[in-house]
């Protein structure tokens, strides 16, 4: 292959070809990420939006994957980022770089198994054990009518991805026509598996020069040890400050006495009665135990809980080995038999391997040097409550280190990365070593060792800033007067508050709430004292109220914590953003709380190293709502006092954009008053 053009040249030319412009910042980036494929070295890259970070790291690793015959792996967080890397970014790049390139650039998306339409399930449909929602016949109608628009869909689709259902369905009828990688039969075995879309999905994955995924498949791959991304050497992480939260996420396991007694149903067929029904009586028994358990945190095993747990182990085992051995052809020979099998197997292995895993989680005395935390959850909805344990990685540090960072050159971005000032917070959180001399935490979320601090794992950080000018663009305002925030919703002086910002902004505001009840109590309340709308999460899909948010300069759009990182909203529509507190993650977390305590047990500060990152991190992705195009201007105004008067509030506002700062209301609501009368 002749030698290609480098990376500045490609930027350039992929920029022109994009009909965009060239921005230094993008370019160095590019430069960086170029630099770090060669070397081998990590990179973690802070960009701020309007940087054009996806071309940045698209061009080099587009460069490097056609040059070295390697696939690239970019993953992402959200759906959105997602789609428009699949959908715009990369087939536009394709075009403008094929012929400096010689050829045109391949891409693909890759997503779990249970995001695409099992071929043999929708043959052989199999109905989910009743349970107490079925009861409604209301979702059981619903649940149909979906079934039968997915089996219509099915007759049409080309990739079978659930992402392209519109509209969307509920989990519960995806699942009747989907498989997880536990519950399928296997490609060799299936009936459908040449026409599997989960299988063509990963075959054209392995001819492409770059491979889209998510976090989640990334963690699933790194913790199973089984192969699902194709062979590489690159890994590309945009939206890295969720990483470390994604992949808690995939290695958090469950466990409750109605997911027990599923299993036990769907096996019934499968064994002989009495294992069934020894099975299902360890569910009862399971069940009983937690409903007379607080909702908490397990520092140690409740009395009568390890009995419990062993009683399901067994039980479980017990019914997993009387299970008959697969005999060759006979998947094929009857599918519906096959799928029930496979599925019976996968929910019955899931169950014992939870049971496992929270017997063995005491093993170690010390609760700051355990793998997983165990905690008993009650979630309520309007007809059931549901009890159940969770156990999740005290830390996934280790995990990335030694199944991510020593496999492949990894480069993180986004424009979120620096907490406090400093990249290490997060670097450590990931696995790697810090910049400073502290020491990262290698607890770990699997039996590996990881490498030691001083292995050869080495790292980069850069910061290319933004092409905003945030002080001549935007105000911090801080609301200094007012008291700190309680725990008895939203104080009276706040509201009144929030009724002056927004009446002088003439509607054109977000607010950021803490919780669903503090934004729908400011809804409710300034509904009745102003003039202009204000819509509020829950009244509408999150996509059709930011859209009516964006078609109406007086329209206000108050909710919660997917509004502080999903909304993009350019232009005088969004002038004013409201947080009413500094977002610190819930006392009563047991996940968080158990991690801050494993700091401090090794002498740090876990109120700094745990809380104060979450909050800087939420307060840094809320307040870059404002901003989001070179000629917008606005208002970023933060009623809780502590980020003012607080020890801590230098630390979090380290994090935030170089906003002009003010604590005077009065300053505030005439910037807002000239910026709605331009």
């Amino acid at each position: 292959m002749p030698d290609l053009p480098n990376v500045p040249a490609l930027l350039a030319l992929a920029v022109r070809s994009l009909g965009g412009t060239e921005r230094a910042s993008q370019l160095t980036m590019a430069s960086a990420v170029a630099h770090s494929i060669d070397t081998g070295e990590h990179l973690a890259v802070q960009a701020g939006t309007g940087t054009g970070k996806s071309l940045a790291y698209l061009v080099p690793s587009i460069r490097h994957a056609v040059e070295s015959g390697r696939t690239v792996v970019v993953s992402t967080a959200t759906i959105a980022l997602q789609r428009q890397l699949i959908d715009r970014d990369l087939p536009r790049l394709a075009d403008g770089l094929e012929s400096a390139l010689g050829r045109k650039p391949v891409f693909a998306i890759l997503k779990g198994r249970n995001n695409y339409l099992c071929l043999n399930k929708i043959e052989n449909t199999i109905e989910e054990p009743a349970d107490d929602q079925l009861f409604d016949a209301f979702a059981v109608s619903r649940l149909g009518r979906e079934v039968q628009r997915l089996h219509a869909w099915a007759a049409k689709t080309k990739t079978g991805d659930r992402d392209e259902v519109v509209p969307g369905v509920t989990d519960r009828s995806w699942r009747q026509l989907s498989v997880s990688s536990r519950e399928c039969l296997g490609k060799s075995r299936c009936p459908s598996g040449e026409d599997c879309f989960a299988e063509k999905a990963r075959g054209r994955s392995a001819q492409a020069d770059v491979v889209v995924t998510n976090h989640a498949l990334l963690a699933i791959d790194a913790i199973t040890g089984i192969q699902i991304l194709p062979e590489h050497d690159v890994v590309v992480i945009d939206e890295a400050h969720e990483l470390v939260d994604r992949v808690t996420a995939a290695a958090t396991a469950e466990l409750s006495a109605q997911a027990i007694t599923i299993a036990a149903r769907r096996c019934t067929k499968l064994v002989e009665e009495q294992d069934v029904d020894r099975l299902e009586g360890a569910g009862e028994a399971f069940g009983g135990l937690l409903d007379e358990l607080n909702a908490a945190r397990w520092d140690a095993m409740p009395n009568g809980a390890a009995a419990a747990l062993a009683l399901v182990r067994d039980s479980a085992w017990a019914v997993r080995t009387a299970v008959a051995p697969t005999r060759p052809g006979m998947a094929a020979a009857d599918p519906d038999a096959g799928a029930a099998r496979s599925a019976a197997l996968a929910a019955v292995d899931e169950v014992h391997d939870a049971a496992v895993r929270a017997l063995t989680a005491f093993d170690e005395p010390d609760p700051a040097k355990r793998r997983d935390v165990v905690w008993l959850a009650v979630e309520e909805t309007k007809s059931t409550t549901r009890r159940v344990l969770r156990m999740a990685p005290l830390s996934v540090g280790g995990l990335l280190r030694s199944r991510l960072f020593a496999n492949s050159t990894v480069v993180l971005t986004s424009a979120t990365l620096q907490v406090g000032g400093s990249f290490d917070n997060l670097a450590i959180n990931w696995g790697l070593p810090s910049q400073s001399s502290a020491r990262s935490d290698t607890a770990m979320a699997s039996g590996a060792e990881p490498p030691a601090d001083d292995s050869k794992i080495k790292w980069n950080s850069l910061d290319v800033g933004s092409p905003f000018d945030h002080a001549k663009a935007g105000i911090l305002y801080v609301a200094k007067h007012l008291p700190a925030p309680g725990r008895d919703g939203l104080p009276p002086a706040y509201l009144d508050e929030i009724e002056e910002l927004v009446k002088a902004a003439g509607g054109r505001t977000l607010g950021l709430f803490s919780s669903m009840r503090a934004a729908k109590a400011a809804a409710e309340a300034l509904r009745e004292r102003l003039d202009t709308p204000i819509l509020c999460q829950g009244d509408d899909s999150t996509g059709a109220l930011v859209t009516q948010f964006a078609a109406d300069e007086a329209v206000s759009l108050f909710g919660t914590l997917s509004l502080w990182q999903g909304v993009d909203v350019p232009g005088r529509s969004l002038t004013l953003v409201i947080l009413d507190r500094i977002p610190f993650p819930r006392p009563d977390d047991p996940l968080l709380v158990a991690r801050q305590r494993a700091v401090e047990s090794r002498g740090g500060n876990g109120f700094m190293a745990v809380a104060a990152n979450h909050a800087a991190l939420l307060l840094a992705q809320g307040t870059g709502r404002l901003l989001r195009s070179v000629d917008d201007r606005g208002v970023v105004a933060i009623l809780d006092p502590r980020l003012a008067t607080a020890r801590y509030g230098g630390y979090l506002r380290a994090s935030l954009p170089p906003y002009w700062e003010t604590s005077n209301p009065a300053v505030v609501r005439k910037a807002l008053e000239r910026l709605a009368a331009e």
